[in-house]
């Protein structure tokens, strides 16, 4: 099947917001989203999408994956008021926000604390294979009575115990996943920060990488170094509604 956008996948599959693909290929990638598995590589014309397994055959479920009804040539061009980000996606194309699993998204993100990518990548892989079905990340029913030294087992170190913690507040109903889109953004990420070792954040990227939500701006380290050196009074008025966005540009921008 083949999905008529613009995308450049390295930049939006492996730039740190999914952790499930892997490149096998000039602009060739092989992962999951949610239970699906496909390579998807960009040709003339758009993203060609291969099924590995039954469920990924479903064009619907890919346009909404890559989001594609939002306008991202609108969005892009807005926040190019911004030089920096005008130069980054002169460079790098469009960087689509991929509408993920928020369940999978925060533990992936929890799990991404004070980590590497390579190393975030080598837990999530195990934690699939130890707990999912035929590799697709593990449902809350399959993680349902693991206990905290089944995590560590994984290599996960001190995160062990906030994912245990996560589970206990998605199952005590502590947490709702599915109330948090209706929520306003400022009490979905304090609702999110009721599970240990959430942050903002953490909380911050669950929104925008699990919810589409491009107001939030996740900050870390490196993030608030940049914009305190070069936005002293504050993001550039160009950014507001896409914060999200021009974050992943900014980082692009730069991480040379």
């Amino acid at each position: 099947m083949l999905l008529e956008i613009e995308c450049n996948l390295a930049k939006t599959l492996t730039g740190g917001q999914a952790f499930r693909w892997e490149q096998t290929g000039e602009n060739v990638f092989r992962g999951y989203a949610f239970d699906r598995y496909a390579e998807v590589s960009y040709v003339t014309g758009g993203i060609e999408i291969m099924p590995l397994n039954d469920n990924a055959n479903d064009v619907g479920f890919w346009e909404n994956y890559f989001d594609v009804s939002r306008d991202y040539d609108g969005l892009i061009k807005q926040i190019s008021g911004d030089s920096t980000i005008q130069s980054a996606a002169t460079e790098h194309g469009v960087i689509r926000i991929l509408r993920q699993s928020p369940f999978e998204t925060l533990l992936s993100f929890i799990i991404s604390q004070n980590n590497n990518i390579p190393r975030i990548k080598g837990i999530i892989s195990r934690l699939c294979d130890t707990f999912g079905t035929d590799g697709a990340f593990p449902t809350p029913e399959q993680l349902h009575g693991a206990a905290t030294t089944d995590f560590r087992a994984l290599g996960m170190g001190f995160r062990d115990k906030y994912i245990t913690d996560a589970l206990t507040c998605l199952e005590t109903g502590i947490v709702n996943l599915s109330d948090i889109s209706r929520i306003n953004p400022d009490t979905a990420r304090e609702t999110l920060k009721q599970i240990k070792g959430v942050g903002d954040k953490v909380a911050d990227c669950v929104l925008l990488f699990g919810f589409g939500l491009l107001t939030v701006f996740p900050k870390d380290v490196w993030i608030k170094r940049i914009t305190a050196e070069h936005y002293p009074n504050g993001l550039p008025d160009c950014w507001v509604g896409a914060e999200g966005l021009a974050q992943q540009y900014l980082f692009e921008g730069y991480r040379k």
